[in-house]
């Protein structure tokens, strides 16, 4: 018989939470993320699970935040610098996350939503950072971020479904470099900085 609770109060909210991931990521379906399945894993009974999460789709939301909070952190861990490093850094990060949790990934779009707040606002801020710094033509940031979020959305979607597929390597700078309307470096080109850094291939 499962035990009535394990941990107590936050404590034990953080390990439904985990068990809830775990599965998440084991099964690759949202669908296995049910409250009898989560207390199994986490060794306690069902109805310890109801003081922290009332249902089902309570608990998966906090997972889908968890993930989105997770993505915040890695962009919160890319240096500041300069401007065109560090949107190409954002990029790899985001890349980087998609490909490390694809089930969290996807949970994080179930239902048709759209990008999170604040990977548009950090985008949107990088790209301002770059028309400052001359170093692209942006005439809107904001829209142009989720021109840029929506083309590397498409790509760890794609990645995620077509494993097989043989990617090109620098498919990911092709895909961003346009999209945030990079200019030319005096005395080089927009695609310089990706022959030793690409999104998607931290560095080294």
């Amino acid at each position: 018989m499962p035990r009535n609770r394990r941990g107590q109060g936050g404590r034990l909210r953080t390990e439904i939470l985990a068990a809830a991931t775990e599965l998440l990521d084991t099964s690759g379906d949202e669908r296995a993320v049910t409250l009898r399945a989560v207390a199994r894993r986490a060794g306690i009974a069902a109805p310890s699970i109801y003081p922290h999460f009332p249902d089902r789709r309570a608990l998966v939301e906090a997972v889908v935040r968890q993930a989105a909070a997770d993505l915040t952190g890695r962009f919160q861990a890319v240096s500041d610098g300069d401007p065109r490093r560090r949107l190409f850094d954002l990029c790899s990060a985001y890349l980087e996350f998609a490909r490390a949790h694809p089930q969290r990934y996807r949970a994080m779009f179930a239902g048709g939503a759209g990008p999170g707040a604040e990977t548009l606002r950090v985008l949107t801020h990088s790209l301002a950072a770059c028309v400052t710094a001359g170093h692209c033509t942006s005439d809107d940031p904001a829209a142009d971020a989720f021109a840029l979020w929506l083309g590397l959305h498409g790509l760890a979607h794609q990645r995620a479904v077509a494993r097989a597929f043989p990617w090109p390597a620098d498919i990911a700078h092709r895909i961003a470099i346009p999209l945030s309307h990079l200019i030319d470096r005096p005395g080089g080109n927009s695609h310089d900085h990706h022959r030793t850094h690409r999104p998607g291939h931290p560095h080294r």
